[in-house]
């Protein structure tokens, strides 16, 4: 994962979510995410720095999980020719499918989005 990538992430997940309030933002401890320019990035952001214990596999579970659904969901149903063709089809995926349209067991059978929505109508 490139320092860029993480950048524009970030920045991609601020503006559109525009986050009132507190925000926890939660990361291994991977060079791009301790990086000077990164963490001060957040602390303009107002945004909370969390960090995984060293070695510890567990804290990143969750996104493990989606990353091996992404896989078995997308990536292995597809032989791509080229980078640009996966990163559409992988953002159509995250973008309009995951978050939108499939049900998630974890949050009652709700769509990603809507639940977002909910939980943040209840923070406010």
């Amino acid at each position: 994962m490139t320092k860029a990538l993480v950048w524009k992430a970030l920045q991609q997940a601020y503006f559109r979510q525009k986050p009132e309030g507190s925000v926890l933002h939660h990361s291994d401890r991977g060079s791009p995410y301790a990086s000077h320019d990164y963490q001060k990035q957040l602390q303009q952001y107002g945004v909370q720095c969390s960090m995984s214990k060293k070695g510890n596999c567990y804290d990143n579970a969750c996104i493990e999980s989606f990353h091996g659904i992404l896989k078995k969901e997308l990536i292995y149903q597809h032989q791509y020719t080229t980078h640009a063709q996966a990163q559409q089809d992988i953002w159509e995926y995250i973008e309009i499918f995951y978050n939108r349209k499939k049900i998630h067991l974890a949050n009652g059978y709700l769509r990603q989005k809507k639940n977002v929505r909910m939980i943040l109508r209840l923070h406010n």
